[in-house]
């Protein structure tokens, strides 16, 4: 039954990418993945699998992706997590009791992200978002939290969080301008 299916593990590995990259990208795609119990090798575990088919999809979107603006082709598939696209977004953790405490990072899905947050920080509240790279998050954080105070490792404080705010526009204005994405 398996024969025309290739397993996620094996094509992840194939590619040399992450496996929870391929599982993004499979449902940004839509893809559903055939779900099959594993012998004894596998000691019994689901084994995710997709068609010959969806793998080729799957490989040309991952190509698409990592195109420059110029059409060029950036760098191996084993980076393609590090041409991830999605956004870069600021969040005021408790805009009533804290205004000035934060979080920035990178979410290829925000809404799944901000929910994830609202479970620790349930007030919490998106101040603006920037298309991003993967790529770009950690040089991003350093750059925008200068002089802040880290209380966490993506978690910061503030004089000011227009000042962050301000440092983030500046950031992203230096950087290559993402096709096909929008800020709030």
């Amino acid at each position: 039954m398996t024969e025309h299916l290739i397993s996620i593990k094996d094509f992840a590995e194939q590619q040399g990418l992450y496996r929870q990259t391929v599982f993004k990208v499979i449902k940004r795609l839509e893809i559903e993945p055939a779900k099959l119990r594993g012998g004894k090798q596998n000691r019994g575990q689901t084994i995710s699998y997709i068609t010959e088919e969806d793998a080729q999809r799957l490989l040309e979107a991952l190509a698409s992706s990592r195109r420059t603006q110029d059409g060029k082709e950036g760098r191996d598939f084993s980076d393609a997590v590090l041409y991830d696209v999605g956004v870069c977004y600021l969040l005021c953790l408790e805009p009533v009791h804290d205004p000035c405490r934060f979080k920035v990072g990178f979410a290829s899905n925000l809404p799944d992200r901000l929910r994830q947050h609202r479970c620790s920080a349930p007030f919490t509240q998106i101040v603006k978002t920037w298309p991003c790279r993967r790529l770009w998050e950690k040089t991003a954080i350093e750059c925008v939290t200068e002089g802040c105070e880290r209380l966490h490792t993506e978690i910061f404080r503030s004089q000011s969080l227009d000042a962050v705010e301000s440092k983030c526009e500046q950031f992203f204005a230096l950087m290559p301008q993402l096709s096909g994405c929008s800020s709030d």
